[in-house]
C-alpha cells in the first residue's frame, strides 16, 4: 500500500475512460503507449485513501475490474496497509484479504497483470499460484529471507523498493546525507541480490518508495532526480498517487489529490519512470499519453542540421 499520514478519506470519482468518437476505433495517429500504470486495490480497513471501502472481496474484485478498464496494465492487490504508524498483519489474515480478490480477478479473465502487494513469502507464494505474476515488496527482498526464492522459483516479475525504517517508524524525522544517492545505492545493491538470487533482471522494477521515510523536500528531490535512477537499468516505477507531500504543497485533503498526483506523475514520466502506481486510472492515463506523445515529438524533431 502506498505509505501516507493522512487519515482515510472518501475517494473521488473514477471517470471511465471516454469512448473514441471514431467509429472506426482509435484515431491512426493515437501512439502506443510509453508508460504503464498500476492500479490500487486495497483490501483493507486502514489505507491512507481507500481503507475499508474495497474490504469485502466482491467490491475489489469489481474495482479490480474498473481500474483494469480505465487502462490499469497491473493491478496491485494488498491487504496490509503500510501507511505510517501502521500496525503489521499476520499472515493468515492477509491471505484472507487478497486470496479471495486474487482469485476473483483471475477467474474474471481480467487483462491486467496481477501484483501481490506483500513483505511476507508464505503470502507472495499462495497468492502466485492462485494467479498473481508480480510481487510486490516496500522491503526489496529484505523482509522475509524466503521471499527472493519464491520469486525467483515462480519466475515471478518484482518490485523492489527503497524504505527508511519500516511503516511504524519510517516517518519519524527521517534523514539523508544525499537522499538521490543513497537511494541509488540503495537499488543497485537490491538488483545486485535480487539477480544473484536468481531473478532474471528483466522481471525487475526499481522503486524510489516516494513518502516511504522520506520528508517533502526528499520526495522531490528525488522526482527531480529520476534519471539516475532510471539509468540504473530496470523500469523505474513511481508512486506519489494522493500521498501527503502533494497534500502539504497543495493544501489539499487526501479526496482533492488528483491535480497534484497528474502533475507528480508527468514530470516522473518526463524524467525516465515508466511504471505509475495510482488510485486514479483515467485521468493519469490520458495526461500520461499526452505527456509521452510531447516528449516523443521533442526527442524526434528534425535539428537545425537536418532541416
Amino acid at each position: 500500500m502506498l505509505a501516507d499520514e493522512t487519515p482515510p478519506g472518501p475517494a473521488p470519482d473514477r471517470p471511465a475512460r471516454a469512448a473514441d468518437p471514431s467509429p472506426s476505433g482509435p484515431a491512426p495517429d493515437r501512439p502506443a503507449r510509453a508508460f504503464r500504470l498500476m492500479g490500487v486495490v486495497n483490501v483493507t480497513p486502514d489505507s491512507f485513501s481507500d481503507g475499508g471501502r474495497y474490504l469485502d472481496p466482491e467490491a475489489a474484485v469489481a474495482h479490480g475490474l474498473e481500474l483494469a478498464a480505465e487502462g490499469a496494465d497491473i493491478l496491485d492487490v494488498g491487504g496490509e496497509s503500510t501507511r505510517p504508524g501502521a500496525e503489521p498483519v499476520d499472515a493468515e489474515q492477509e491471505l484472507a484479504r487478497v486470496l479471495p480478490v486474487i482469485e476473483g480477478l483471475t477467474a474474471a479473465g481480467v487483462g491486467a497483470q496481477i501484483s501481490i502487494d506483500t513483505s511476507k513469502a508464505a503470502v507472495a507464494e499462495a497468492a502466485l499460484a492462485a494467479g498473481a505474476t508480480l510481487v510486490n515488496d516496500v522491503t526489496a527482498l529484505r523482509g522475509d529471507p524466503r521471499m527472493a526464492a519464491v520469486v525467483a522459483d515462480a519466475g515471478a516479475d518484482c518490485c523492489l523498493m527503497h524504505m527508511l525504517g519500516e511503516p511504524r517508524t519510517m516517518q519519524r524525522d527521517p534523514r539523508y546525507r544525499d537522499v538521490l544517492a543513497e537511494v541509488r545505492a540503495f537499488l543497485e545493491e537490491r538488483l545486485a541480490f535480487a539477480v544473484a538470487a536468481g531473478i532474471g533482471e528483466e522481471r525487475i522494477l526499481l522503486d524510489p518508495g516516494i513518502g516511504f521515510g522520506k520528508t517533502t523536500r526528499h520526495n522531490l528531490e528525488l522526482l527531480a532526480g529520476l534519471g539516475e535512477l532510471a539509468a540504473i537499468g530496470p523500469p523505474v516505477l513511481i508512486g506519489t498517487s494522493r500521498k501527503t507531500f502533494l497534500g502539504r504543497l497543495t493544501g489539499r485533503p487526501v479526496e482533492q489529490r488528483l491535480a497534484g498526483t497528474i502533475a507528480s506523475c508527468v514530470i516522473a514520466l518526463e524524467r525516465g519512470a515508466s511504471v505509475f502506481r495510482v488510485h486514479d486510472v483515467a485521468p493519469v492515463a490520458d495526461a500520461l499519453t499526452v505527456a509521452a506523445a510531447t516528449v516523443a515529438a521533442w526527442t524526434t524533431r528534425p535539428t537545425s542540421s537536418t532541416r
